[in-house]
Parts: structure tokens; C-alpha cells; sequence
């Protein structure tokens, strides 16, 4: 059986949506551009449901204390599963400050991207899994840890010339409309188109490939998985 994954919304999606996914997250919260800590925190959430906050707006004279007071309080009032911090800006100390102050005062579960990870205890959130590489040695970094997914349709181009390789990230209304072959050991689809000066090889995931991949993670100890509610649903909802 696959993981489930959490779909997070955008406060937008929240309030159009007439039905919630099984697992929801909240997308919105970021620290506040015009004050010292929090913005856009859920006023109302399904009860398990996680709260993720993202560095959008980068984290600059904000208050650790009150970002920890905001937090704790709203994952307790909406009983939330977890706190995401999805921070993709690295190397910031007093992001890793923030971290180390938070795994100390929330009493939810944290998880944290990679990028904020390596000096924390809690779950890791790894990006997602690229279409070239098998899962397990994906992962095999992070043994010992426990690990969270961001599931996701994303697919890659790899582009083979005399000079050598190119790697292209491919989004998915890039991927080809073709079933192409499929990759039962990457979860994914390919293909390979043959130019005059190169080679294109083509890999993506549908959405029954992505499931495939959240089974294998399963099997191998993956905690849980976080994907994007516009991308995600309702396949996974």
C-alpha cells in the first residue's frame, strides 16, 4: 500500500475547495514582511492535518520567540499532525538558529528540508525523487533518519552531446503526451529521441508511477510524503 500523501493548499484552494483531501496541508505562512513574526497562520484546519511554513519571505529581524509562541499555539488550537519548515534558501544562521530553538519548544512533530537538516534531530524533508535515480540510493544518505518525501510530477530531460551531458528539471506540462516506455525500478516513464548532434532522453512520472514510488518508500521506512494540492489531486486526495 502507497503513502497517502498530505496535499498542501494554498489559503486560496482552501477556501474554493468544497471537500478537504484526506491529509491537508496549509501553504500559506511565511514570515511576515512587515512584522516580527508570522503570517497567514490557518484559521481553521482539519483536525491532523500539517502546517508547513515556508522562507518566501526571508527571515530578517523576526522575532524567535514569538515565531515559536505563534506556532506552537496554532498546532495545538487546530491540532495539527506536524510543522513542516520548508526552508529553500540555505546557509541563513538564523534559520539554523530557528530550527534549533523550535525542535526544543514544539511539541508537535518538526520536520525540516535538507538544506536545515544535517545539524537538527528531527525529520528530514527531502525534495523529490529524481527520475534517474533508484529510490534506495536516494534515501541511503539519510539512513537513520526519520525521512519525509515531497511527491511530486516532476520529470527530467537529459540531453547526450559529444561535449557531454546536460541535465534539464522537465515540469509537468512539459512531459510528453506519449505513454513512452515505463521504468518499474525508477517508477517512472522514458523515452529517447535521436538528433543530428545528440541524444534526448526524456523521463517523467504519471500519476500511477508516483504511486508505485510512495509504495516502495513505504516498504523502505519513509515516514510520510508532502505534494502540491493543484498537482496532486484529486488522484491522491
Amino acid at each position: 500500500m502507497a503513502i497517502t500523501p498530505y496535499l498542501a493548499m494554498t489559503a486560496g484552494e482552501r477556501n474554493a475547495a468544497q471537500a478537504f483531501p484526506t491529509r491537508a496541508g496549509w501553504l500559506s505562512c511565511h514570515f511576515s514582511a512587515s512584522g516580527t513574526g508570522l503570517s497567514n497562520l490557518p484559521v481553521a484546519m482539519p483536525s491532523g492535518s500539517l502546517l508547513i511554513l515556508d522562507d518566501s519571505t526571508p527571515m530578517d529581524g523576526h522575532d524567535p520567540e514569538q515565531i515559536a509562541g505563534q506556532l506552537e499555539d496554532c498546532a495545538k488550537r487546530l491540532s495539527c499532525a506536524g510543522i513542516l519548515l520548508d526552508f529553500q534558501q540555505p546557509g541563513m544562521e538564523n534559520v539554523q538558529d530557528l530550527v534549533a530553538r523550535l525542535e526544543k519548544e514544539i511539541s508537535v512533530p518538526l520536520i525540516v528540508s535538507a538544506a536545515y537538516a544535517k545539524n537538527a534531530g528531527c525529520a528530514v524533508f527531502l525534495p523529490p525523487v529524481p527520475a534517474d535515480v533508484p529510490l534506495s540510493e536516494y534515501l541511503s544518505s539519510w539512513r537513520g533518519r526519520e525521512i519525509w518525501l515531497e511527491a511530486a510530477l516532476d520529470g527530467l530531460e537529459i540531453t547526450l552531446t559529444e561535449s557531454g551531458a546536460a541535465r534539464r528539471l522537465l515540469p509537468r506540462w512539459e512531459q510528453p503526451e506519449a505513454e513512452g516506455f515505463r521504468d518499474e525500478h525508477l517508477h517512472c516513464h522514458y523515452r529517447c529521441e535521436l538528433r543530428e548532434d545528440a541524444a534526448v532522453f526524456t523521463l517523467w512520472r504519471s500519476p500511477e508511477d508516483l504511486e508505485g514510488l510512495l509504495a516502495e518508500a513505504e516498504g523502505l521506512g519513509v515516514a510520510a510524503a508532502v505534494g502540491l494540492y493543484q498537482e496532486l489531486f484529486p488522484a491522491f486526495g
